[in-house]
Parts: C-alpha cells; sequence; structure tokens
C-alpha cells in the first residue's frame, strides 16, 4: 500500500460520529502549516480562499489547471491527509468531472467534496438525476486509480431554501447510492435539525461551523462526524488586511498589525 493509500485510509477512518473530524481549511502551503502545528489531523482546502488568492471569485469560476495547482501545493506542504473543495467538479458534464478527480488525485489529495448547486455557486440545485451521474463518475475515476478517495457530497437544500430533512436525506441516500461517502449539510447549525439529520442519514454527516454554531461538543453529541470552518480562516485573515490597510492610508497608524506573527517562525515554518 503506497504513501496515498494510507493516507486516504486514515483519513476514512477518522470520520467519527459523536467525534468529529475537525477541519480548519485552509487555502494556500502557509495556511496549511500553519493548520498542521496547532494539531489538525488532517487539511481541507477551502474553494473560496483558494479562488479569492488566486484571483477569482468562488463558484466554479476557478480553472481547474490553478485550482489543481494549489491542491498539490498543498499536499506537497503537509504530511496529513489532504482532502480538496473542488466546487460542483470543475467541468460540464461527468467526464469532465471524472477528469478534475484524476488530476486532484494525482496531485495528492485523498478526498473531495463536490456540491450540488450549479456552477455559479448561488444557482439552483441540480436535479438528482444529473448529481448522481457525476458522483459516479467521481467514483468511477478514483476507482480507476486505485485510490480509496473519500467523497463528501455537499447538499445545499438548506442553503438555497430547497428543501428540509426529508428532502436532503432524500438527496443524500440518492448520492450515497452513487459512490458518495459523506454528506456535507451547509446553511444550518440549529440543533434539532442537526440531530434530525444525523439520525437519518446513514453515513458520515459535515456541518459547516463557525461564529453563532454550536461548540464543537455540542455538535458532536448530535452525531456530526465532520465540522469544517470553510472560507472563515480566509475570511478572518483578509479582515486585517482591510483594517490594517484603512489604517495606515486613514489615521497612518499601525496598530491593527498587533499581533502578527514574527516573520522569523513563519520562515522557518516554510523550510523543508
Amino acid at each position: 500500500m503506497d504513501d496515498q493509500q494510507t493516507r486516504a485510509q486514515r483519513f476514512r477512518a477518522l470520520h467519527r460520529p459523536g467525534e468529529p473530524l475537525i477541519l480548519a481549511n485552509a487555502w494556500d502551503a502557509v495556511s496549511a502549516r500553519l493548520v498542521a502545528a496547532a494539531g489538525a489531523r488532517a487539511i481541507a482546502t477551502t474553494s473560496a480562499g483558494v479562488a479569492w488568492s488566486r484571483g477569482a471569485p468562488d463558484g466554479d469560476l476557478l480553472a481547474r489547471e490553478t485550482a489543481v495547482d494549489v491542491i498539490r501545493r498543498v499536499a506537497d506542504a503537509v504530511r496529513l491527509p489532504v482532502t480538496a473543495d473542488i466546487e460542483s467538479g470543475y467541468g460540464d458534464n461527468p467526464e469532465q468531472v471524472a477528469e478534475t478527480v484524476t488530476a486532484v488525485l494525482a496531485a495528492g489529495a485523498v478526498g473531495v467534496n463536490v456540491e450540488d448547486a450549479r456552477h455559479d455557486g448561488g444557482g439552483p440545485l441540480r436535479p438528482v438525476d444529473e448529481q448522481v451521474a457525476r458522483l459516479a463518475a467521481v467514483r468511477a475515476a478514483a476507482d480507476r486509480a486505485g485510490i480509496p478517495l473519500y467523497v463528501n457530497a455537499r447538499v445545499d437544500t438548506y442553503l438555497r431554501g430547497a428543501g428540509g430533512v426529508p428532502e436532503t436525506v432524500a438527496r443524500a441516500e440518492a448520492y450515497l447510492a452513487a459512490g458518495a461517502d459523506g454528506i456535507f449539510v451547509i446553511g444550518t447549525v440549529e440543533p434539532e435539525t442537526v440531530a434530525a439529520l444525523a439520525a437519518a442519514i446513514p453515513a458520515p454527516l459535515n456541518v459547516l461551523a463557525g461564529p453563532g454554531a454550536p461548540p464543537v461538543a455540542e455538535l458532536a453529541r448530535l452525531g456530526v462526524a465532520r465540522v469544517s470552518l470553510g472560507p472563515a480562516l480566509a475570511e478572518s485573515a483578509y479582515a486585517v488586511v482591510r483594517r490594517a490597510a484603512a489604517e495606515v492610508f486613514g489615521a497612518g497608524t499601525y496598530e491593527a498589525l498587533a499581533g502578527g506573527l514574527d516573520f522569523g517562525e513563519l520562515n522557518e515554518l516554510m523550510r523543508d
């Protein structure tokens, strides 16, 4: 079993309801190493953070090659399993999605997130049969590569206001039958809803957390198997940029820069 297969098996084993895998999503090699140094058991990328850092908006508008290049750099920067947010697959059809997954695997990732919203990221949900075909292509590409890729199928029903627990569970079951391993539901962290989803979905449940969400310990009690921060770390980092820039161009002072990481520490972190 090669190293990537070992990482893939290890990553799969980290998804345990009641003892959630915590993912503080990175967007480049530096953020990945910082997250790893903080005690992460795996590294996840954020498609939004990756897109913003490479000059594009989130929503399948980043070129596949650019996204894969970032995934490769993150995977090369850490010894932990890496799971990649590939939005809806960077492809118009299942064949192109399979090409994306083949490239992502070659870049060193052992997991992917695939969402069921259309390309613009804010558009309607794909019909279930269309998304099933795309997920089946993801699984087939991983099987051809011989890697037990963890496929985390994102269900955007709550985010799009397109249904509650029954519709979410129905989509989840269809996606699991197509080859998904876990289900990622964003747009709700309401405890009763999360508990109902965790009980009804026959697979590890991933939720998106942040300020206002229940603490990890409570999400664990609700049956969650994976907790992601999504773009929140990147958003917070860019907020510092805006505050510091506004301050120096306005008051001419530098207080927003207080508490930054030491140059030498960061430089040493990036040495091989």
